[in-house]
């Protein structure tokens, strides 16, 4: 691994703009770290590794949702926003989690979700006790159609609409006692809420104060992009071989929903002692509307999670029908985006979370090249213009799991599909099974792997999923004190984005576009460049910089970062399998915030 520390020289940039140099650390708390032996992670876990996260240099910890929940969907199904859930702690221990990252100089940003709540939040059992309660507008509730096709309230077709639920199935739930539907666009214990209403935006918005003046440093606002809806509600086009209707198109980016974060900002955000972080996870949100999103001047949210590169191995954005990626459609999204939010605007960068697959099974190696390719992703990804995101685990370079059948599973939106698939689709088991296995989001939900011994140091007890075998060779302690491992690699990215204004702030020119082995792009300010290329195949390439394109010779620049150890009998512009390398021409310079 080649790592050279730049000189210090001082270059300031806007305090509003610390999130541009940041990295944020993703936490699943459920998967983490088990402190007390039931199996599941725990806040006291978290806390017990808050050097580890210290040591490999990230400025924020989000932390997947530990609100009091029925766990339907591992904790996105809330019932009371403002407790911790007993299998992960207490409210004095999220403080002292929340007081050890300040004391380290790190961030918390909590996730809010509040596009649903859980059935058993008690603003929903009040709306559903009677047609005339206070909170039943609270909800999205509708009669049935005039008729269904077996002439029964709540039978087929007597929904209000066609639409079909994220996690299979209808968008709509009969209630039999009060004789209407309620709308979840995910579990059928997540009904949304009804933004149109003022009454649920005060008090969604007066938890949100109460969360910050606990020290919470910010929110990553699940779905955030599907609060407002089209009142309307109307049919929804039904895609060949579905049997519900799509209606994303009446849910995402609705007519209000700048006016709903530009309120959220006024009554939560405005006024408040920074920095604080506002993520704003959008799926199937475009480049022109995440300037509008995250212009400065608009005050909404600093940043949006877009979903447009983790769509392209799938056929029709169907995760349950994957196909091979092309790396010039890699290209195409990433530098569509990195074009697009230059001027204004701010981005997310991530291969991974806890709704996607491990990122070096899916976009590298998880074979014989598995910490080269750990070590070429982290470096791609967290030099393009964007905050990176780390996943827990992706810093080790842990890998896809191998679920042998659907008993493995935990995941809701696993379960529903192969009950969907197989009972109503007729699709045979082993077909399912093996649809699943490269996308699943359980992939990503296995323990971390702390050590070799039993249950990978995770928990002394059983695990709620099962820890991935290769635990045995691939964990934290066997690579915190290896300078060469994954992990110490991704502290070395994380110290160059941190100490080069250029990754933060530069320009960004794509090189390559049709190459569909290497990964090659230019990041620019006037007295500095960065040429990173990184070789996305197990064969050699030898790369060809067009002068037109590139007009710095770099032959002569200097090898900041690498892969491989150095050597100087490899050609400059030579890639060996799954090779990095990053060429810095010019000065360097250290950010300092004012």
């Amino acid at each position: 691994m080649t790592v050279e520390q730049p000189t210090e020289e001082s270059v300031e940039v806007p305090a509003r703009d610390w999130f541009q140099s940041a990295v944020v650390y993703q936490i699943y708390p459920r998967s983490f770290a088990d402190s007390n032996g039931d199996g599941i992670g725990d806040l006291r876990g978290i806390i017990s590794k808050l050097d580890y996260l210290h040591r490999l240099g990230v400025d924020v910890v989000w932390l997947s949702p530990i609100y009091t929940s029925p766990q339907d969907d591992n904790g996105y199904d809330i019932s009371d926003y403002r407790n911790v859930d007993p299998i992960f702690g207490t409210l004095e221990e999220l403080r002292e989690l929340t007081d050890g990252l300040h004391a380290r100089g790190m961030k918390l940003v909590m996730d809010l979700v509040v596009n649903h709540t859980s059935d058993e939040h008690p603003w929903f059992v009040e709306s559903r006790s009677s047609k005339d309660n206070p909170k039943r507008d609270w909800y999205w509730w509708r009669p049935p159609r005039e008729a269904s096709t077996d002439g029964s309230a709540g039978g087929p077709g007597a929904a209000p609409n066609n639409w079909g639920s994220a996690f299979s199935g209808p968008a709509w739930e009969f209630d039999q006692a009060t004789g209407e539907y309620y709308l979840h666009i995910f579990s059928r214990k997540q009904p949304d809420l009804n933004w149109e209403n003022p009454e649920v935006r005060a008090a969604v918005y007066e938890m949100m104060n109460w969360w910050l003046d606990r020290g919470v440093d910010g929110f990553r606002m699940d779905v955030i992009n599907f609060i407002s809806k089209d009142t309307a509600l109307p049919d929804g086009p039904i895609a060949a071989g579905m049997l519900y209707g799509d209606g994303t198109p009446f849910y995402i980016g609705g007519p209000r929903i700048h006016e709903f974060l530009q309120e959220m900002h006024r009554e939560v955000f405005d006024g408040r002692p920074g920095p604080l972080l506002t993520v704003g996870e959008m799926p199937g949100v475009t480049v022109e509307e995440a300037i509008l999103f995250t212009d400065p001047e608009r005050a909404e949210v600093d940043m949006v999670f877009q979903f447009e590169h983790v769509a392209l191995d799938q056929e029709d954005g169907n995760k349950w029908r994957p196909k091979k990626l092309k790396l010039t459609d890699l290209k195409k999204t990433l530098g569509h985006w990195q074009t697009g939010l230059a001027e204004r605007g701010w981005n997310s960068l991530y291969w991974g979370n806890h709704d996607q697959a491990r990122a070096v099974s899916r976009f590298g190696d998880d074979g014989k090249y598995r910490e080269l390719s750990a070590k070429m992703l982290a470096g791609v990804l967290h030099l393009h213009r964007g905050t990176p995101y780390v996943y827990q685990g992706e810093e080790l370079g842990m890998t896809n799991m191998t679920f042998g059948a659907i008993s493995d599973y935990r995941d809701i939106e696993v379960l529903n599909h192969h009950r969907e698939a197989t009972t109503h689709l007729g699709h045979t088991d082993a077909d399912v099974l093996a649809a699943l296995a490269p996308l699943n989001r359980d992939n990503a939900r296995t323990p971390v792997q702390w050590d070799a011994s039993r249950h990978a140091g995770f928990t002394t007890g059983s695990p709620w999923i099962a820890v991935n075998p290769n635990a045995n060779h691939i964990n934290a302690a066997a690579q915190v004190d290896d300078p060469d491992s994954v992990y110490s690699f991704y502290r070395a990215v994380i110290a160059l984005r941190h100490s080069e204004p250029v990754v933060s702030h530069g320009d960004f020119t794509m090189l390559l576009p049709r190459d569909e082995h290497v990964y090659a792009f230019v990041r620019s300010l006037p007295e500095t460049k960065l040429l990173v290329l990184g070789n996305f195949s197990g064969q050699i390439q030898e790369v060809a910089l067009d002068d037109a394109d590139v007009p710095v010779v770099w032959d002569s620049a200097e090898l900041v970062l690498g892969n491989y150890p150095a050597d100087a009998a490899v050609p400059r512009l030579h890639l060996r399998p799954w090779e990095l390398k990053v060429f810095r021409a010019g000065a360097a310079h250290t950010i300092h915030h004012e």
